[in-house]
């Protein structure tokens, strides 16, 4: 089934009355199937749209509609079985095992009785499978490496089975082989479950190799949305990075970006 569209008009919000805007009448629509990266420094506004997205937070103007609906109307659990959101830096600190973990995402496909339905540890089984996490299964997620602990996050997303996937820095804090593990597992999901995915990414690099679509946050505003190659320049990244880069670019192949030092920087 093709997920449904996800959608943000005018959005603006505050954390306090009294506090400035984290985000300014800000437009946004993913496209079924994508595989959208969220670029931007810290305090640009990326955690708190994943969030207003997601439906954790309510914008102070504007509204997130998912099928054309808004989501702060849209009930709960019918909205967790349709996005699931992955938070960043998720600590679980009771020693549940991996499958235990994974099987939360299954609360939302529960009866009115509470009950779960008999198809329950086949598709707990299967999202592990998918994630490469089954053999991790009766390890604690307090005792498994960061990429793997978020493998275990990500098959528990899965598990509520839904078509959008929304995940706040997936990569943060991992070693280059745990991020690298981590965008295939994406960018599978995304090609054969036909996902969409919309993820904040530090590592432009990453973001280039594995997004078909960039966003580029400054301020609370869009300053850049579109494919990598048009988004990844280098005085777009110094107007949002404030830094000084190179990009190669060569026919049919993604940008590759080269940080500048000090020294060989243009005055």
């Amino acid at each position: 089934m093709t997920p449904p569209r996800l959608q943000a008009q005018g959005l603006a919000f505050s954390y306090t009355p009294d506090s400035p805007p984290v985000l300014k009448a800000l437009d946004l629509d993913l496209e079924p199937g994508s595989f959208v990266g969220l670029l931007g420094p810290n305090g640009s506004g990326k955690s708190t749209l994943l969030k207003l997205l997601a439906g954790v937070l309510r914008p102070v103007q504007g509204c997130v509609q998912l099928g054309g609906e808004d989501v702060s109307r849209i009930p709960r659990g019918r909205l967790a079985s349709t996005l699931a959101f992955v938070p960043q830096d998720v600590h679980v600190w009771l020693p549940f095992t991996c499958r235990e973990v994974v099987a939360m995402g299954r609360y939302v496909h529960r009866s009115g009785l509470g009950l779960l339905d008999s198809g329950h540890d086949e598709v707990v089984h299967r999202c592990m499978a998918d994630t490469g996490v089954v053999d991790l299964a009766d390890r604690r997620i307090t005792e498994v490496s960061g990429g793997e602990a978020q493998r275990v996050r990500i098959a528990q997303a899965l598990a509520q089975e839904a078509g959008i996937l929304v995940l706040d820095e997936p990569t943060s804090h991992l070693d280059i082989s745990f991020q690298v593990e981590v965008m295939d597992l994406l960018s599978r999901l995304n090609r054969t479950r036909g996902l969409t995915i919309l993820a904040a990414l530090h590592d432009l690099n990453l973001a280039s190799l594995y997004c078909d679509r960039l966003i580029a946050l400054r301020r609370g505003h869009v300053l850049r949305d579109g494919p990598p190659v048009e988004v990844l320049e280098p005085a777009l990244l110094r107007e949002v990075f404030g830094v000084q880069v190179e990009v190669q670019k060569e026919p049919g192949r993604r940008p590759r970006l080269f940080l500048v030092p000090a020294e060989n920087r243009e005055a």
